[in-house]
């Protein structure tokens, strides 16, 4: 305690009010043996109901999607599940070639020229993102859309507060969703590092003014910063097509789980520019040839971290990356090929606007909330049918089915909204089960029992 100038253990923890420390002993039950505590831990996770026993129809950040048995087969060997990631990269070429290997379809999927090994999510993604143009352009702005992530945006505050940077909102068209241009031209200034979209949305739409975005936004010298769902560029326009400068996103829906919501995958890639690629975050793998013979071999060509250069000098201190995960999504994109990912892509395209086509003929249903193309997710009102979507929800879940995400106290201005999500492991009958099943509950009218 004397080293770190403490008189005592209480200290450590000055900031948290006293109101949450526990004044008395843990309520803790006796031991029990392995048998009893197997038996015990069954019995709750029984109460659990899961994906594989109930049609789900949320998304919302984490998608469920099938994973291709050779994934699961491929990360489970011992070579890369005990891997963990490579420190010492002349002991890990098989993990370090997997991730060059990664790396080179983010960028092809991407149309982006160098891509990091991952970074933790989607939100960390995006907070390095934004930490990042703001020490290439020395401005302290980032604009960003409204609708977007509440706790992608969060996340966004927590790694830009400390660094001075502020965020600034961007208002939509309450018809189509889209970002006001108007209002992104009133906003964007001479100190606005970046500009961030995402396309699809967070509510589904696909964001349709994505060139005159980067137009007013490279012509007022900031970087355009993109966020996808790589899933949907099997068959949308490449970020780094419509001018891009960074590029981030959640790598989850390649070949990884939803695994109770993490671990997730964050995508970073940007452009080959060396300023930029200096100011990258978290690890980059590179492919070299030995002196003797020219033989391919494999070493982590850069990592801006501050365990392995001067503190002052290190672009973050992201710390263990998603090495397993990143394996994952490099075994499911090269699985698929581009043809593969297309065909996948108009698969769920194809379903998502089935079931929107199902729903809007519900009476009192507006589906979609937005006059827009959608994806995979798209947003069901249910005000005009007299219902709470809490109430809607509960009752689908009285008949076996999970429905979407509630975001009515996100953007309370679109009422009662629910946000839904159409995958490719959606058959056709549980699609009409859904819609038979809210038809159904919005007839009785918002009566408490739907049984």
């Amino acid at each position: 305690m004397h080293e770190i100038d403490i008189k005592s253990i209480d200290e450590l923890y000055a900031d948290i009010p006293a109101k949450y420390f526990l004044k008395k002993p843990l309520a803790l039950p006796e031991g029990l043996s392995e048998l009893g505590v197997k038996k015990h831990v069954e019995a709750l996770l029984s109460k659990n109901k899961t994906c594989l026993d109930m049609p789900v129809f949320l998304g919302a950040g984490c998608w469920p999607h099938y994973v291709p048995a050779v994934v699961r087969e491929i990360v489970q060997r011992s070579e890369f599940l005990t891997a963990y990631t490579p420190y010492q990269a002349e002991i890990s070429q098989g993990m370090l070639q997997a991730l060059f290997e990664y790396q080179s379809m983010i960028c092809e999927l991407t149309a982006m020229d160098v891509a990091n090994c991952s970074m933790y999510d989607w939100a960390s993604a995006l907070g390095e993102a934004a930490r990042m143009a703001s020490r290439i352009t020395r401005r302290n702005e980032i604009l960003i859309p409204k609708i977007i992530h509440p706790e992608r945006k969060a996340t966004l505050h927590v790694y830009v507060e400390p660094a001075g940077i502020n965020v600034k909102e961007v208002e939509y068209n309450r018809e189509t969703g889209q970002i006001s241009l108007n209002d992104l031209e009133s906003k964007i200034s001479k100190e606005t590092a970046a500009v961030y979209v995402e396309n699809p949305s967070y509510l589904g739409f696909i964001e349709t003014h994505v060139d005159e975005i980067s137009q007013i936004t490279h012509a007022h010298d900031a970087l355009f910063i993109v966020g996808v769902d790589p899933i949907s560029l099997g068959i949308l326009k490449p970020p780094g097509e419509y001018g891009a400068d960074i590029v981030v996103g959640e790598g989850e829906p390649l070949g990884n789980s939803m695994n109770y919501g993490g671990p997730l995958l964050g995508i970073f890639a940007c452009r080959d520019d060396q300023n930029m690629i200096r100011q990258m975050p978290g690890r980059i793998i590179g492919l070299t040839t030995t002196v003797d013979g020219g033989k391919h071999g494999f070493c982590m060509a850069l990592q801006t971290r501050e365990q392995h250069i001067r503190r002052e000098k290190a672009t973050s201190n992201i710390c263990s990356n998603e090495a397993l995960c990143a394996v994952a999504a490099a075994v499911y994109l090269a699985l698929l090929g581009p043809n593969g990912l297309r065909e996948l892509g108009e698969t769920i395209m194809c379903k998502a606007n089935y079931a929107m086509r199902l729903l809007s003929k519900i009476e009192g249903l507006k589906v979609p909330v937005f006059k827009a193309p959608h994806f995979k997710e798209f947003t069901v009102n249910f005000d005009g049918a007299g219902l709470k979507v809490r109430e809607a929800h509960e009752a689908l879940l009285q008949k076996g089915i999970h429905g979407g995400k509630n975001v009515s106290e996100e953007f309370p201005e679109l009422g009662e909204t629910a946000l839904y999500c159409v995958t490719e492991i959606h058959t056709e009958a549980e699609i009409r089960r859904l819609a038979e099943a809210l038809e159904e509950i919005v007839s009785a009218g918002g009566r408490k029992s739907y049984v």
